[in-house]
């Protein structure tokens, strides 16, 4: 708040008269610099002397002479017009033609699969110097990373697959169900398993990130039914390979089943009744909320998504 009501009646141009008469030491040239009368140049001395109550400036033969005052001042009030050009300029646009820039995202293969080549293909084809570093999600969104800006994004499944946190904003990109993938010489004859087919077989489980649990293995705890999974791999394309020339079972979400299962040689069929889709969702720390760079690369993940759904 100020000091004193009378500052209240100062105005832009009164400082703007303040810091020209500081460098000119001419009430003349003043006029003529700002464009305005020499009677307005007197009459917003008459206001900043009264504001101020100290004379500012002593007309002397060789022009306006600043007290001591004024010359205490004038640094100060350099920085408040500086100040008043940078709020009506506004936060610089993020522009990622002008230089290299890298972000970091955490995510699990899904998006790896599926989003990232959208992504480096849009910015390739655009001639961006845009570099994403990917880190591997594991037990639990991290959280501190997020915070602190070591991370720009995390991409994580959803609903209510990891603990919330009141300080991350969240956006759903888009949703996906769970498909039965098979070798093509071991393909069940219904074109949905039930859950009693669907547990007798033995299953290869891709583990999406570091958790003792899964969507699959909740959901069929809560229907009183385990089933029997032979080996665990680190990524989709693997979990394909060790099905092939076997009985085993392996339950991809669809779009990697469209994206990574040859027609050639697997085949699928719906899973059984009842069991839950996911949604991928992407989280950010609201401190980067009004950051240009982290918006403008969270809307171009966003789009990708969309050409995803359209595709």
């Amino acid at each position: 708040m100020l000091n004193s009501n009378l500052l209240r009646k100062l105005d832009m141009q009164d400082l703007m008269v303040f810091v020209a008469v500081y460098e000119q030491s001419s009430v003349t040239g003043v006029s003529e610099a700002l464009c305005v009368s020499q009677s307005t140049v007197s009459y917003c001395l008459k206001k900043l002397r009264t504001s101020f109550e100290d004379e500012l400036f002593i007309n002397t033969r060789t022009g306006m002479r600043p007290t001591y005052k004024a010359s205490t001042m004038y640094t100060h009030v350099l920085k408040i017009l500086e100040s008043i050009n940078l709020c009506h300029a506004g936060t610089p646009t993020f522009d990622p033609t002008l230089q290299p820039v890298t972000f970091n995202i955490c995510a699990p293969e899904y998006f790896e699969q599926l989003i990232l080549p959208r992504l480096l293909k849009s910015f390739d084809f655009a001639d961006l110097p845009v570099m994403v570093n990917m880190h591997k999600f594991e037990t639990d969104i991290p959280a501190e990373e997020l915070r602190d800006g070591s991370l720009d994004l995390v991409i994580c499944f959803g609903p209510d697959f990891h603990r919330s946190h009141a300080d991350f904003n969240t956006r759903r990109l888009l949703e996906d169900d769970l498909v039965c993938v098979f070798d093509k010489r071991a393909t069940p004859l219904e074109p949905r398993l039930s859950l009693q087919a669907f547990t007798q077989r033995r299953h290869v489980f891709p583990t999406p990130w570091t958790s003792t649990t899964n969507m699959v293995d909740g959901w069929l705890a809560q229907q009183a039914h385990k089933r029997q999974i032979v080996a665990r791999s680190n990524s989709y394309s693997a979990a394909l390979k060790m099905i092939t020339g076997t009985d085993f079972i392996l339950t991809l979400p669809r779009r990697i089943q469209q994206l990574l299962a040859n027609e050639a040689i697997f085949n699928h069929c719906e899973a059984p009744n009842g069991l839950p889709g996911f949604t991928l969702d992407m989280q950010w720390s609201q401190s980067v909320d009004q950051d240009s760079a982290n918006t403008w690369l969270r809307e171009q993940v966003i789009k990708a998504c969309v050409e995803q759904e359209m595709a």
